[in-house]
C-alpha cells in the first residue's frame, strides 16, 4: 500500500538537486528560507518557535511558573499588558527589553544562560511591525485547499503541487533542474525509499527497462522497492529513533 501520491514522487525523483530537493533537506534551512520564505513572519512557522524556546516558560501557560502575572502566549494578553503594540514595535515592552543592554531589564534574563540572536529579534519586530498575528496550533487549523497559482512555464508541472513550486522559482527568475539521467535517477529513487544505494546490476537493469519503458518502468521500480523488506526497516528507523532504541539497554547512556 502507497503512503504517498505515487505521481509526485516520481516527479520529484526526476530533478536534480536543487532548491527543490534543497526544500526538503532540513539541514539546508537557511539556503531554503531566503529561496522560498514568505515575506511576512509565519507565527507558527517562526514566532512560536522563539516565544516558545524565550518567553514561555515565565510568561506562558504554566500559571505555577509564570512570572510578573504576564502572558505572552495569548495575544489578548500580552496586548492588555502593553508587552505587544500590533504595528508599533517601538512602543511594544517586548522589543524593548529584547534590545535593552540593561542587565537588569534584557529578556531573556541573563541568568536563564540564553540569548537571542539578532535574525530573532529582526523577526519579532518584523512580525509586531505587521500586525502582531497568532495563530492557533497548526495541529487545529482545517486544512484549507489552495488554487494552484498559474504559471509562465506550463509545460512543466505534472502535478497541483508542481505549480505552487513553479510559481515560487519564477518570481526569483530561477528555472527548474533538467530531468535526471536514469542511473542518477534510480540512485536517488533507491536512496529515498529504503536508505541504501542500489546494487550495480540493480541499476543496470533500471537503466535498460527506463530506457524502454519509461515513467511505465519508473512506477513499476517504485512498487517493487516498496514491497522489499528495506522499504520497512527504512521507514522503521525513524520511529525507533524516536523511541530512543538502543542496542545496549542504556548501559552506555544511549
Amino acid at each position: 500500500m502507497l503512503c504517498f501520491n505515487q505521481v509526485s514522487f516520481v516527479q520529484r525523483c526526476r530533478q536534480v538537486a536543487t532548491p527543490l530537493t534543497i526544500m526538503a533537506a532540513a539541514s539546508m534551512a537557511l539556503t531554503t528560507a531566503s529561496v522560498f520564505a514568505a515575506d511576512a513572519p509565519g507565527y507558527n512557522d517562526e514566532i512560536r518557535p522563539i516565544l516558545a524556546d524565550m518567553c514561555f516558560t515565565c510568561h506562558g501557560p504554566d500559571s505555577a511558573a509564570r512570572k510578573a502575572d504576564l502572558r505572552i502566549d495569548q495575544r489578548d494578553a500580552a496586548i492588555a499588558a502593553g508587552t505587544i503594540v500590533p504595528g508599533k514595535p517601538d512602543e511594544s515592552e517586548l522589543i524593548n527589553r529584547i534590545m535593552t543592554d540593561d542587565a537588569e531589564l534584557v529578556m531573556p534574563p541573563l541568568e536563564t544562560k540564553k540569548k537571542l540572536t539578532e535574525q530573532q529579534k529582526q523577526l519579532l519586530r518584523q512580525w509586531i511591525e505587521q500586525g502582531a498575528e497568532y495563530q492557533r496550533h497548526w495541529s487545529f487549523i482545517p486544512p484549507q485547499k489552495s488554487d494552484p497559482p498559474q504559471v509562465v512555464n506550463t509545460a512543466w508541472p505534472k502535478n497541483e503541487i508542481d505549480r505552487f513550486i513553479l510559481s515560487r522559482l519564477e518570481a526569483k527568475q530561477l528555472s527548474p533542474a533538467a530531468p535526471a539521467d536514469a542511473r542518477t535517477l534510480f540512485r536517488r529513487m533507491h536512496l529515498d525509499i529504503t536508505g541504501l544505494p542500489p546494487e550495480p546490476d540493480q541499476i543496470s537493469a533500471f537503466e535498460a527497462d527506463y530506457n524502454s519503458r519509461g515513467d511505465a518502468a519508473l512506477s513499476d521500480w517504485i512498487d517493487r522497492l516498496m514491497d522489499s523488506p528495506a522499504w520497512g526497516e527504512h521507514r522503521a528507523r525513524y520511529w525507533m529513533d524516536a523511541a530512543r532504541y538502543g542496542d545496549t539497554h542504556g548501559l552506555h547512556f544511549d
